[in-house]
């Protein structure tokens, strides 16, 4: 019995006396936090690789679309200023916005972007409106309620009579297309109905400039300042039907 009261003993002893693990001096510390923090750091900082491909960028990119109406229209024809030029004027008899309503004037468009922003497309259905009284149509810049110059010309990129036969409107707009309209107009009158300007000048030069490109399209478009008009024989002024530019939906 003292035998084995001994030899516990002398085992808590010798457990008591075996040294514990010696504390890690500072510098070790310091080591294991440095690498425990780039091992953080490099996790955070593995962000997946960019998949790029530059051939997209002819692929449609933003889309925009217009229901035009006539009650999008600013006033009636019967309204129109009486400084307004001839060519701006209706040759036939008008039609109220109501009676257009009535009668079933309307129409749907989209313009669409390519990615690289150097080409648009524009397509319409038109329905509802005699397309032998058509004379002009038109992208214009400008808030709702508001008449604002005229960004793009349609005539300077197509035969309208000949592409709207069917009822269905498609043409490709380039810059040369901007260009052509803004250099199209004669006189006052035309410096301030075509072409839209852009409100600060240029560098080399010291007056603002106007819209040329397809990318300045793009611009106005995805700033709420771009609407179709559609004008006719009866209503040149005002327009027939207009439809504000707002992204499509999707």
């Amino acid at each position: 019995m003292n035998t084995q009261r001994i030899s516990l003993a002398l085992v808590v002893m010798l457990w008591a006396c075996t040294p514990a693990d010696p504390p890690k001096s500072a510098e070790a510390a310091e080591s294991t936090g440095a690498a425990a923090a780039a091992s953080d750091s490099t996790t955070a900082s593995a962000a997946p690789a960019a998949q790029l491909d530059a051939g997209r960028g002819k692929e449609i990119g933003m889309v925009f679309e217009a229901y035009l109406s006539p009650w999008q229209e600013g006033d009636e024809e019967a309204n129109t200023p009486n400084s307004t030029p001839s060519q701006f004027r209706s040759t036939t008899a008008s039609l109220t916005r109501a009676q257009r309503e009535a009668a079933g004037h309307q129409a749907h468009g989209q313009l669409r972007f390519t990615r690289d922003l150097s080409r648009a497309y524009v397509d319409v259905q038109v329905k509802g409106i005699d397309l032998a009284a058509i004379n002009m149509f038109h992208i214009h810049c400008g808030r709702p309620g508001i008449l604002g110059p005229i960004v793009v010309d349609f005539s300077q990129a197509t035969n309208l009579k000949d592409n709207l036969a069917d009822g269905t409107f498609s043409v490709e707009l380039t810059d040369g297309v901007m260009v052509k309209t803004s250099q199209s107009g004669e006189g006052a009158i035309g410096v301030a109905t075509m072409g839209c300007v852009i409100p600060s000048p240029s560098l080399g030069s010291n007056t603002p400039l106007k819209y040329s490109t397809i990318a300045g399209l793009a611009r106005l478009a995805r700033d709420g300042e771009l609407y179709f008009n559609l004008h006719t024989t009866g209503q040149s002024y005002y327009g027939d039907i207009r439809g504000q530019l707002l992204p499509a939906d999707t």
